[in-house]
């Protein structure tokens, strides 16, 4: 079954092709990071003018890449939920209405369910039961998989995501949106620190403490005259945000007795993250399932593949 998949929840639009056996006949993706730069953060009507005006070229240019007609597709696949509503409205409407066109079944989806189906696109021997991670600039949480692909919600985030919390800190220490990967790239892991934050949440995640912690701490440090040591800060930062995952994700494993891992979302392509996860992994004895990092992002081939899946 040729399935289209839509995505247009955030700052990216994309267009994909997924055959039946999970296979990515193309996944063309426009992103919006130069527009929304220059107000540091994403802008949700900005997002949603850009989305109406690139829906159309990345459709055909998705075409051309699958080398098929739009007649062959059989399914069309789009996220419904969650995202800003009017970005989200694009995609579905869109998607929508393409399927009535196309006389074929329509299927909205989950955005979050479609980063864990993007874990199968990855690793096609991919089989629940499993623990999953999902990390991203919205959403921090964790779930556990039946064999079914049958999701059940474990433990979220009481405020920030760590995502979010990585561009707040890059922008306190005046770097540009998406502050992330820029945090990831300077981040002195070799260094000598006390960490901002000591202990991690006994429940659910939070990351507003330790955002604070760091904007406390610059301002202190600016306050006296001291220059910021940037790497030893983000290194501090990436160290504590990345401390709580692991210490959270360690006391899930023992309680669920799952043999597997899957982390997924955009903070998934954190080099630093994944490998403190491989470690533990490895000294745990669970298998570790991690996406390409060309699909931690948003993208339209994970929404065709939580489709496919019938994730729920």
């Amino acid at each position: 079954m040729l399935t289209l998949g839509v995505e247009t929840s955030c700052d990216e639009t994309s267009v994909a092709v997924v055959d039946e056996r999970m296979r990515i006949l193309s996944n063309v993706i426009i992103s919006q990071i130069d527009i929304h730069q220059q107000y540091g953060g994403v802008v949700p009507e900005i997002a949603s003018r850009q989305h109406v005006a690139n829906i159309m070229p990345v459709l055909d240019e998705a075409m051309r890449k699958a080398q098929i007609k739009i007649t062959d597709i059989q399914q069309v696949a789009a996220t419904t939920r969650p995202g800003l509503p009017g970005a989200v409205m694009v995609g579905r409407v869109f998607g929508d209405s393409l399927a009535t066109a196309l006389k074929v079944p329509f299927v909205g989806v989950n955005h979050l369910h479609g980063h864990i189906a993007g874990l199968k696109l990855s690793n096609p021997d991919l089989r629940p039961p499993m623990l999953c991670l999902l990390i991203s600039g919205g959403h921090t949480a964790v779930y556990l998989l039946d064999d079914t692909w049958t999701t059940q919600l474990l433990c979220t985030t009481t405020d920030d995501a760590i995502g979010e919390a990585f561009d707040k800190v890059a922008r306190v220490l005046g770097m540009p949106y998406p502050g992330g990967p820029k945090i990831a790239r300077m981040a002195d892991m070799t260094a000598n620190f006390t960490p901002f934050i000591s202990r991690s949440p006994k429940e659910n995640f939070s990351y507003s403490g330790l955002k604070t912690a760091v904007l406390n701490y610059v301002n202190y440090e600016q306050q006296v005259g001291h220059s910021l040591n940037i790497p030893q800060i983000c290194a501090n930062f990436q160290y504590c945000a990345v401390e709580q995952l692991l210490c959270k994700i360690k006391v899930l494993l023992k309680k669920h007795h799952v043999q597997n891992l899957g982390i997924c979302g955009g903070v998934a392509a954190n080099q630093y993250l994944r490998e403190q996860f491989t470690n533990l992994c490895d000294e745990q004895g669970v298998r570790l399932y991690l996406p390409r990092p060309e699909l931690c992002g948003d993208n339209a081939a994970m929404i065709a593949a939580a489709a496919l899946l019938g994730i729920k």
